[in-house]
């Protein structure tokens, strides 16, 4: 169960650590204004609650919907 656990855990933080690598890329495409303004800012315009609660669920979702298949198939 413990081993379980910690998967879980493992799982779910890869996937917000993808959420916000891609958010972050996102700031210094053409249209984002990372370049401009750059990483220090880039980083606190990211790192909001907002985003953080989208990560959170969006990754809870991932992770439940993965064990799903995982077990399915």
């Amino acid at each position: 169960m413990r081993k379980n656990s910690w998967r879980a855990v493992i799982e779910v933080l890869f996937i917000i650590f993808l959420f916000y690598s891609n958010l972050l890329m996102g700031e210094f495409e053409r249209s984002g204004m990372g370049q401009k303004r750059g990483v220090l800012w880039a980083i606190g315009d990211v790192f909001t609650a907002a985003n953080f609660e989208i990560a959170t669920m969006a990754a809870l979702i991932g992770y439940i919907l993965f064990e799903f298949l995982r077990k399915k198939f």
